[in-house]
């Protein structure tokens, strides 16, 4: 099967990649340069293309059995999207999966949740077979705390206290892939949420138990959140975050039995732990860490 995956080089693109390949498919990469990126998966096709240029496209959909659809976060997320699916439709591809969010009403007041609507809307008047995933905040996005983590001793996200089923991207990845291999999950939607409902002060324990040092989680003030985070991201995604992070505060992200449910039907295994993630990363970090003395 011929696979063209959009966001082939991100947190969950890359492992959806590998999945891909470990399965026998055959996996097209679209990337805006080819060049800079091809080395980070030589068993894939890498195609030129940029969904904020459509005439740059060229054949980048031909011939494709099934797309992956991620969008990076941008201003443009939701252009960008629609590009992609008309290219679709326009080559004729028979399928697409695309990564969306959770859709919870309390969730719509997220800028870049909400900048998705339209682009399923437009998946499911396509006339294409489609199946749309809505994970949970990532496991993943730890990654980018591990200083805070490891030489501070403080978890930074302020989750909240009401919880989140975060996931895994294995289990994203996984989850794809049987959605673009498989059949049978055509025309459906389906949540991929953690086993474990997690706040910020459980995931600061859970990650005290690995770490050299005591974790404690940073606190609910979003506003200190945002002064620091506008120092290094853009002002519209923090304040986009900071939307996020008062959305979780409030009404947090946890899955019903149903969700569960339908989640099995498309995983097929019972998702990973965070306890799992938090003690491979910290293992990992302290890795690092000695090789680099």
């Amino acid at each position: 099967m011929n696979v063209l995956v959009i966001g082939g080089t991100g947190t969950v693109g890359s492992q959806l990649v590998s999945e891909l390949i470990n399965r026998k498919a055959t996996v097209r990469i679209l990337a805006r340069d080819p060049s800079k990126t091809r080395h980070k998966c030589i068993n894939a096709d890498w195609v030129q293309g940029d969904l904020e240029a459509p005439d740059s496209l060229g054949n980048a959909f031909e011939r494709a059995d099934a797309v992956f659809l991620l969008n990076g976060l941008a201003k443009t997320e939701t252009s960008q999207g629609m590009t992609a699916v008309d290219a679709a439709i326009k080559a004729g591809a028979p399928k697409i999966v695309y990564l969306s969010a959770p859709m919870d009403k309390a969730m719509l007041q997220i800028p870049h949740i909400r900048s998705k609507i339209a682009v399923e809307e437009a998946i499911k008047r396509s006339g294409m077979d489609y199946t749309i995933l809505r994970p949970n905040n990532f496991f993943q996005n730890d990654y980018s705390f591990r200083e805070a983590i490891v030489r501070y001793g403080v978890y930074p996200q302020p989750l909240g206290s009401v919880g989140l089923h975060r996931v895994d991207v294995g289990d994203i990845a996984f989850a794809a892939a049987n959605a673009l291999l498989l059949d049978g999950y055509e025309g459906k939607e389906y949540p991929l949420y953690g086993p474990e409902p997690l706040t910020g002060d459980t995931i600061a324990e859970i990650f005290s138990r690995y770490a050299d040092t005591p974790v404690r989680y940073a606190g609910d003030d979003v506003d200190v959140w945002y002064r620091q985070a506008v120092a290094v991201m853009p002002e519209w995604l923090a304040q986009d975050f900071r939307v996020m992070y008062e959305c979780f505060q409030k009404h947090g992200c946890l899955g019903s039995e149903q969700d569960f449910i339908r989640q099995r039907e498309l995983l097929q295994r019972e998702p990973r732990s965070f306890e799992a993630f938090a003690a491979e990363t910290i293992a990992r970090w302290k890795h690092d860490d000695t090789r680099d003395a």
